[in-house]
């Protein structure tokens, strides 16, 4: 048989004819599952149960009434938001779905034709599955072993927790309809994985983009297709899709998936609440001092450098989980620059300018406390800059300003960096150009981009539970921080994705420069601790591995539990998680696992135990070793003004 479209693959028609089969299919049970609907309904009243009285219809026609009063006043809102914005000539806002579309597309345009060649074993697996679900829904109908439900409800050939709901399992429509999209997603990610002529880099960006498709179809994020949406629809008579429509059009206004309750939490009362003071300020970041809780002090501070993708109060959440307010309690004078969320005066800003930040900030301190080096520990994409300015201090021959310096998951060598980099090519790169008009990227792109690396978990998990269930949002303080974001200058933006996660400049010598001065990563030997976390999906513990093969000096690695956040935010007290130690010289991240020892709980202690033994000495907690205090001339308290800048 000719096939009428020429663009099609071969075996699209198939698959096509497939979908077509099993959607009559469905619609068959679904006939079955609601035939006590009322006829002719439609929108909400189709799910009322027969025999509905008067007082109920009276409250699905409220229900009603109120979701379309919620949709026109978010239209009439969002109308009169857009001609503001066309007359301000504002940019985009990052979650438009148009804007993710240019991104798929850039994404899918780039990618070989043929994920359509396994169709024998799709047809195969397909009848499989038919027989299977006929044999335990029909058994009994058939001649076959009756079984009971609890049997029945656990012999399903997949498994998935989106689908642990017995709700999924308790009739044939809805285990067929999860099955059956299971074995689908199952097939094309197979198929990607089977496919011939294609490049490594290409073949990762096509994993990802079809898993991230699988994940957005799943029948579980729709109202019609989940049945414990539907039940509770029926149970609430529509409340719930109030509650939800009300969740969907603040997060559409606001421009960003919300995770956790918006007035749960307050900076300088229950998060960020460590005791200090900003001792200096310039317009790209605030520096912060801790008071003392001890008499006597580590005599070499601390500073910390926090990526400014993010709120530097990951490390100073509640104070039960503050890494701040935990060194400061083991007598460690802390330092913390707070940056500043990137607005159209800092639109020139770039890589030498974060470098030269962080330089004056060791400076700064060295000159404040009257001594001769600091203790530094950069995270993430302040990590990755903490190991140029090193080496640029070391070029320089100034490497004794810094007696030691930890990574907590940091990436300088970017060959192995993960799921990223499925964002980072020459279409993405013209897109990011495209939403920053103003200078600067608006942080809920960045926001939405981390979501959808993990979007089973960060999207469509809150879509279903509150969207479509209608249930409040939680009081999770690290989720609060998650959603509180930061605008990105563009200039820095892009040459960090091209020089280093595209190009992977960073390990090359002298490939790079900044402020005058040309970077070698192998001429850093400062005492270095490196922290990577095993499940972490923003800098994989192989990407951050790396590090050990460029540095010189004396380095100790650990892998702790967990991921990128949790890895680190991990207090004692909290009593989970593990770290593994083992050999830091291992020629690989596989060969330091087979040699490493697990060790339960948090791994701050023994960060701690390395870092007294680089600089033991303390001193009293004196002078201005007490910010604020007589004769101490500081700018505000902590958490200061840059934090809360939106």
């Amino acid at each position: 048989m000719a096939n009428d479209n020429p663009t099609k693959e071969p075996g699209e028609d198939a698959v096509a004819a497939f979908l077509d089969m099993q959607g009559e299919a469905m619609r068959e049970l679904f006939a079955g599952a609601f035939a006590g609907a009322s006829p002719g309904g439609t929108g909400l009243a189709a799910m009322m149960p027969q025999g509905t009285d008067a007082g109920e219809l009276a409250e699905w026609a409220k229900a009603s009434g109120e979701l379309q009063r919620l949709w026109l006043d978010f239209a009439a809102h969002q109308a009169r938001e857009a001609s503001e914005k066309a007359t301000a000539g504002a940019s985009a806002n990052p979650m438009d779905p148009a804007q993710w579309m240019v991104l798929a597309q850039s994404m899918l345009s780039q990618m070989p034709k043929g994920l359509f060649e396994a169709q024998g074993k799709l047809a195969e697996e397909s009848l499989q599955l038919w027989q299977g679900m006929a044999a335990r829904f029909m058994g009994p109908a058939l001649g076959g072993a009756a079984g009971n439900d609890a049997e029945r409800a656990v012999d399903l050939p997949r498994k998935d927790r989106r689908f642990a709901d017995p709700a999924w399992r308790e009739h044939p429509a809805f285990a067929l309809m999860h099955q059956t999209y299971l074995m689908l997603a199952d097939y094309f990610r197979g198929s990607v994985r089977a496919m011939d002529g294609i490049d490594r880099e290409k073949r990762r960006q096509l994993e990802f983009a079809v898993n991230a498709l699988a994940e957005a179809m799943s029948p579980g994020n729709f109202l019609l297709t989940n049945p414990v949406v539907l039940k509770r629809t029926l149970e609430t008579r529509g409340q719930n899709l109030v509650r939800g429509m009300q969740h969907l059009i603040n997060d559409l206004k606001r421009g960003q998936l919300t995770h956790t309750d918006p007035d749960a939490f307050t900076l300088g009362e229950n998060l960020a609440a460590t005791p200090g003071k900003v001792v200096h300020e310039t317009p790209l970041y605030q520096l912060i001092q801790y008071s003392p809780s001890t008499e006597e002090v580590y005599e070499v501070p601390l500073v910390v450098f926090p990526p400014w993708i993010n709120r530097f109060y990951i490390l100073d959440l509640t104070p039960k989980k503050s890494f701040i307010k935990w060194a400061v309690d083991q007598g460690i004078t802390m330092f913390v620059v707070s940056w500043k969320s990137a607005d159209e005066s800092l639109a020139d800003v770039v890589w030498d300018d974060y470098i030269r930040a962080q330089i004056e900030a060791i400076d700064l301190i060295r000159e404040r406390l009257k001594v001769p080096h600091v203790h530094t520990i950069g995270y993430c994409v302040a990590g990755t800059t903490l190991a140029a300015t090193l080496a640029i201090l070391a070029r320089r021959g100034e490497a004794d300003k810094v007696k030691s310096a930890t990574f907590f998951t940091a990436q300088v060598d970017f060959e192995k960096s993960g799921d990223l980099k499925h964002f980072i090519d020459d279409g993405q790169l013209e897109m990011i150009g495209q939403l920053s008009p103003q200078g600067y990227l608006d942080g809920r792109y960045l926001a939405a981009t981390f979501n959808a690396l993990r979007g089973k978990d960060l999207i469509w998990n809150y879509v279903v539970n509150n969207y479509l269930l209608g249930e409040d949002y939680p009081a999770f303080d690290l989720l609060h921080w998650n959603g509180d974001v930061t605008n990105l200058p563009a200039k820095w933006h892009n040459d960090y994705l091209r020089d280093l996660y595209r190009d992977n400049k960073l390990v090359v010598p002298d490939a790079l420069s900044a402020d005058g001065t040309p970077i070698d990563l192998t001429r850093v030997e400062t005492p270095t601790f490196v922290q990577a976390g095993r499940e972490d999906h923003i800098a994989p513990a192989e990407s951050v591995w790396r590090i050990t093969e460029h540095f010189k000096g004396p380095l100790e690695f650990l892998l702790a539990g967990s991921g990128h956040i949790a890895g680190v935010v991990n207090p004692p007290a909290a009593n989970k998680y593990q770290y593994w130690l083992g050999d830091s010289s291992a020629p690989s991240l596989e060969a330091f696992i087979e040699s490493a020892e697990e060790h339960p709980g948090s791994w701050w202690p023994h960060w701690l135990a390395w870092l007294e033994r680089q600089a033991p000495d303390k001193v009293k907690a004196t002078g201005k070793r007490k910010p604020g205090g007589r004769g101490d001339k500081v700018i505000e308290d902590a958490p200061g003004r840059y934090v809360k800048t939106r």
